[in-house]
């Protein structure tokens, strides 16, 4: 009677944990369906309910970080990517974990792109660090080094404009547009002086040769008129000696 009693407690604990893990399939599928219709809080819900089911479901838990990622909701989305890593088995598929929670703070550098603060840096390290660990789980993943290099050129020229942000970003900002400005007007006054030049160059200019050429005209126009009026005089002269004479 003992052994029966025994025998079928345990057929009744193997149903039990045959029908959660059914229950765990079917919200993995329904989430699934909710996801791909960007249906994304719905996604999480059906997630959430399969990892009650199964606590230490890495697939759950994975997919349940993509539905947050989604949201937003950045930290809860890094905690459950933490869970799948160490809940999952597959080199290949905590890479996956590691690369979005690296997608998680290069998403958060990238909106402070604009006006970097002190997590602009530390966000873009954190990104690069779980990528390597990507790479180091599967180190054929490209796109994964593509985000790292990324990460890596945006830390370097940061670094490279002083780092930092807030006030010394913005009196490194005005500093950066005096110094066009300056440059600017330099270049204006360059080129005005230029122009001025080529006005200058375009004159026509008279040689040495042209002004005693038109010089020469002058004072032999000036001797021809001289001559002119000689000769208009002795006219004037004939003509009062004839009328005298007359």
């Amino acid at each position: 009677m003992k052994t029966k009693l025994i025998i079928l407690l345990v057929l009744f604990g193997c149903s039990t944990y045959s029908f959660a893990q059914k229950a765990v399939r079917n919200n993995l599928r329904s989430g699934n369906k909710e996801y791909r219709q960007e249906k994304y809080t719905e996604s999480e819900i059906a997630y959430r309910k399969a990892l009650e089911g199964n606590v230490k479901s890495s697939e759950a838990a994975y997919n349940l970080g993509n539905s947050l990622f989604m949201q937003q909701k950045y930290p809860e989305a890094e905690e459950q990517y933490q869970a799948a890593i160490e809940y999952e088995t597959d080199k290949v598929k905590k890479s996956w974990s590691w690369h979005n929670t690296g997608n998680i703070f290069l998403q958060q550098a990238v909106e402070k792109k604009e006006n970097p603060d002190q997590t602009y840096d530390e966000n873009l390290k954190k990104s690069i660090e779980a990528y390597k660990n990507a790479l180091r789980n599967n180190p054929k993943d490209d796109e994964t080094r593509y985000n790292l290099a990324l990460a890596q050129k945006l830390l370097k020229d940061n670094e490279g404009n002083g780092g930092g942000g807030g006030n010394d970003q913005q009196q490194q900002d005005q500093q950066q547009d005096q110094k066009q400005d300056q440059k600017q007007d330099q270049q204006d006054q360059k080129q005005d002086q230029q122009d001025q030049k080529q006005d200058q160059q375009q004159q026509p200019q008279m040689s040495q040769e042209n002004a005693q050429q038109i010089l020469d005209a002058m004072m032999q126009n000036e001797k021809n008129t001289q001559e002119k009026v000689k000769e208009q005089q002795m006219k004037v002269q004939q003509r009062k000696r004839t009328e005298k004479e007359w």
